[in-house]
């Protein structure tokens, strides 16, 4: 009885370790598109290019991401950001940006 539990678990364990694996290949795909952006102003279309062609559909399904055209616009967005993934997931950044609309929500 406990093996299938274990296997189960196992199996579970796998399909997230293989869906942070994808994430990394989208975050780095993020991370070329604004090296793009950068030297050569074409980043978001890069990005879009990306996401909306049959590898980047099947990419972000497998880091499970929905890859819908709202999806495709919100990484264009990040993209035109100029922010890396690095940056953009540290802890400072966060708190940086909570600071920054929480002035914003006190002068409105």
């Amino acid at each position: 009885m406990f093996d299938s539990i274990d296997s189960t678990a196992f199996n579970f364990e796998q399909g997230q370790r293989a869906r942070k694996l994808f994430a990394a290949v989208v975050l780095a795909a993020l991370d070329d598109a604004i090296a793009d952006d950068k030297k050569y102003g074409n980043g978001p279309d890069q990005i879009a290019r990306w996401a909306r062609s049959r590898d980047g559909r099947e990419v972000l399904s497998c880091a499970g991401i929905d890859p819908n055209e709202r999806v495709v616009k919100g990484l264009m967005d990040f993209v035109a950001k100029g922010v890396r993934t690095s940056v953009a997931l540290s802890r400072e950044e966060s708190e940086r940006r909570h600071a920054a609309e929480l002035e914003q929500a006190e002068a409105a």
